[in-house]
């Protein structure tokens, strides 16, 4: 990264984001960045929030966790939902203790309109609900695919189609649900409901990116850990304890090709796969809400260290 200017005024709130597809290494970044200048993280993940939900969803270990404290990990069960609101409210009060106790927040994670509730503010919520348009949304999906529900979505609001993955249901749903209530897509009226002044102005943002084949190597080797660390059990307990593959907790990847192998859906090979293929299109996805964002100062970690990615961002701090 270029020599930058970005040193925090001393005083000033302390503020720092991390992003980037998954398996980019924000989380081992943060670590070793968090433990050097005594910092928090804030996780920005929306599957990281499920308690049991661990090897699917790669969460820090217990031996990260001891070096550098974790906030927004294991919030709720599977079974709960969890909604922006909700990760909105306990984010800003997770953030407001950390820079009450003087010490910095490291913002780390892949779900973008987390990160961007937090630090630009969302009024939410938009519409509200319609019990009925869901049930008979919901129906069409059942009877012609999720794949159907999905273009059904990109015929009217090819952006929230292109971030939002073609199996998952529930956001498929809601996007329609906005659409058909407002008739605005659904990107437009997010763009409403961000508050006029960002809740913390002062808040660096650095993405972490490299080469695709090399992301796509390190997604692949990623699946290929979390089937041997034991995803396949996780989801096998997380299916006795009641939890069903159309629940909002187990639309994540790994989770619901999995849930499709052990219902004998497909056989593990293939499952294995999916989870691959469909982990590469989710940090496609990803990359492009994100270089969106022009306040994002970008390193190509493609040939660094952990502790190298972490003593630059140290430098942008002006630590």
């Amino acid at each position: 990264m270029k020599e930058m200017d970005l040193g925090i005024r001393d005083g000033a709130r302390r503020i720092a984001v991390i992003v980037g597809p998954t398996a980019s290494g924000k989380t081992v970044v943060a670590v070793e960045l968090g433990e050097k200048i005594d910092a928090e993280i804030v996780s920005a993940d929306s599957m990281a929030i499920y308690k049991g939900m661990d090897i699917g969803t790669a969460k820090p270990t217990i031996e990260e966790r001891q070096r550098v404290p974790f906030h927004l990990i294991d919030v709720v069960e599977p079974e709960q939902s969890f909604t922006v609101a909700d990760y909105q409210e306990l984010a800003v009060q997770a953030v407001e203790d950390i820079l009450a106790r003087g010490k910095t927040a490291l913002v780390v994670g892949g779900t973008g309109l987390y990160v961007r509730a937090l630090i630009d503010g969302l009024n939410i919520p938009g519409p509200g609900p319609d019990p009925n348009l869901r049930k008979k949304l919901r129906e069409e999906a059942e009877e012609k695919g999720a794949s159907y529900l999905h273009s059904k979505l990109a015929a009217v609001d090819h952006v929230a189609a292109s971030r939002i993955f073609p199996r998952d249901i529930k956001r498929i749903i809601r996007a329609l649900e906005v659409y058909y209530q407002t008739g605005k897509p659904m990107s437009e009226v997010l763009d409403e409901t961000r508050n006029s002044s960002t809740r913390y102005p002062d808040a660096l943002w650095f993405g972490l990116t490299m080469e695709r084949a090399t992301l796509y190597r390190r997604i692949d080797k990623r699946v290929d850990d979390m089937i041997n660390k034991g995803l396949v059990d996780e989801v096998k307990q997380l299916l006795a304890k009641g939890c069903n593959p159309s629940m909002q907790s187990m639309q994540g990847l790994g989770y619901k090709e999995i849930a499709d192998y052990l219902e004998n859906r497909c056989d593990l090979e293939t499952a294995v796969e999916l989870i691959k293929r469909n982990t590469r299109r989710f940090a496609k996805r990803q990359m492009t809400w994100f270089r969106a964002n022009e306040r994002i100062h970008w390193i190509d970690v493609g040939n660094m260290s952990p502790v190298e990615v972490a003593e630059n961002i140290m430098a942008g701090l002006g630590f």
